[in-house]
């Protein structure tokens, strides 16, 4: 026999816990003490064991309980309808981490401005649309394989996280002047990109920065929602940028 403060430390289970296994009736223990404490036996061991298991792939206690108390339990069936709500589970937190990842690269591409409503703006107005999920003839593209080069707020990969840090340090130092050399040096770096990344797709990019100087255009493009403010700085910034290239 165990008593239940040597029990807790061969199972790794907190007193209290076992208190209220007890309570619930899911593990009983063989006996008590005079002085009222808990005994447990091998037997008891096993089956704490069989419940932290199924707890760990995700039952309910109160359907463990039913579990290992019938013996006319129909495991396989029990086991597949928890198998496909984990599945489901996966799918919600999968598209949670992209919610997450998204509002992540919110924060840095708009610093302090990104606020709790701008959180629950993006949140509330997602759908099922793709980025630029349309008739790609009228997008000018040349090769389609561009589109999946298109940085993605929700990604982490490093082609996305570049462009969005650099439109984030472009938004911090805009008090310094798009002809500031620390913004034109900004600004350089994401026509080097740009050369990488969408070379001979000038049309293609022309056509995207016209969406992308449109609030409405973006939003029925599905693209994230950036201030005028910053878009009009941009343009500034690479147009003084090609002047002083040539």
């Amino acid at each position: 026999m165990y008593h239940i403060n040597e029990f807790k430390k061969l199972s790794g289970v907190s007193v209290r816990t076992l208190r209220f296994y007890d309570k619930i009736g899911l593990l009983k223990p063989v006996s008590k003490t005079e002085g009222g404490h808990r005994l447990y036996s091998n037997n008891e061991l096993k089956k704490l064991q069989q419940i932290q298991f199924l707890k760990t792939i995700g039952f309910q206690l109160s359907e463990i309980k039913i579990m290992l108390e019938s013996e006319e339990w129909d495991w396989s069936n029990s086991l597949m309808k928890q198998l496909s709500y984990v599945i489901s589970e996966k799918d919600r937190l999968s598209k949670i981490e992209l919610s997450l990842r998204e509002l992540i690269n919110g924060i840095a591409i708009d610093g302090e401005e990104f606020r709790i409503k701008k959180i629950m703006d993006l949140y509330n107005n997602k759908d099922s649309k793709e980025v630029l999920k349309y008739n790609r003839n009228e997008l000018n593209v040349k090769n389609t394989e561009v589109l999946g080069k298109l940085p993605k707020m929700a990604s982490s990969d490093p082609d996305s996280l570049e462009w969005i840090a650099l439109v984030g340090q472009l938004k911090k130092y805009m008090h310094l002047g798009y002809s500031n050399s620390r913004i034109q040096n900004i600004i350089e770096r994401m026509d080097v990109k740009k050369g990488e990344d969408f070379n001979d797709e000038d049309a293609f990019l022309d056509k995207l920065w016209d969406i992308r100087m449109s609030p409405e255009e973006s939003k029925k493009y599905n693209l994230y929602p950036m201030d005028q403010e910053i878009l009009n700085f941009l343009e500034k910034a690479y147009i003084h940028y090609l002047d002083n290239k040539s």
